[in-house]
């Protein structure tokens, strides 16, 4: 189930070039404009006998068609925040490119972080998780992971395993997608086996090279051709 509070996001990195969502081959294209939704207070809304229409032990992706940390969303977030507190029954997973935001609008009673609250950090290539990471690392947060998504490069992310619960790798999606390798994942996999860090192969994405081929993945069958694979390391970790 997803959650989306605010809705707009706009570009912060190489890996939002030809974004889903909002790149200029999406159907959102353009929607740049941050906007709250009717949708702010919907893990808390009830029915008429007064239950939650969400019930618990579900989890809730988090502004994963927007970004979490805007800043256009500073003041709505503090109510996000409240809104989580109110619901741990529900995992709330949030994922964001702009993890040096992270202490913006924190709430008062945050310390270490909530128990019901994941905080993924995306990364698309080397730089970016030599800059992301030491800081997603150096904040009281208590569940951590690690998008790799899209990978758009071989990356070394092990010296930073270190407090990571999971880690999900995933390749490019649309028309103008960037080749995505399978050996790149492959790497990434045998660090989180060394780390003890479980491991998801979400997608495949768009254009993806096995064994020196490249080959176009319809969008609806990405995840599936990923799982065939079955190169996941799960442990009974949920999938993120």
């Amino acid at each position: 189930m997803n959650w989306e509070p605010w809705t707009g996001c706009y570009k912060i990195s190489d890996g939002c070039a030809h974004c889903y969502f909002y790149g200029p081959l999406a159907k959102r294209y353009g929607q740049s404009s941050i906007q709250k939704t009717d949708k702010l207070d919907w893990p808390v809304r009830k029915n008429a006998k007064g239950e939650y229409n969400i019930k618990g032990n579900k989890t809730l992706a988090t502004c994963f068609a927007t970004d979490f940390f805007l800043p256009e969303a500073d003041e709505w977030r503090k109510e996000a925040w409240r809104i989580i507190k109110q619901r741990p029954d529900i995992d709330f997973l949030i994922l964001t490119k702009r993890i040096d935001r992270f202490l913006v609008a924190l709430p008062s009673d945050w310390n270490d972080g909530y128990d019901n609250v994941y905080i993924g950090c995306t990364v698309e290539n080397q730089e970016l998780a030599n800059y992301r990471l030491p800081l997603f690392l150096s904040y009281p947060i208590k569940r951590r992971f690690i998008a790799c998504s899209p990978l758009l490069e071989a990356i070394d992310i092990s010296p930073y395993l270190h407090g990571i619960e999971h880690v999900t790798v995933a390749g490019e999606t649309g028309r103008e997608a960037r080749e995505f390798n399978y050996e790149w994942v492959l790497d990434i996999r045998e660090q989180c086996v060394t780390a003890n860090v479980t491991f998801w192969f979400k997608s495949t994405g768009s254009l993806f090279k096995r064994n020196g081929i490249a080959e176009r993945i319809n969008p609806f069958k990405q995840g599936s051709k990923a799982k065939e694979l079955d190169i996941d390391i799960l442990n009974g970790t949920k999938l993120f």
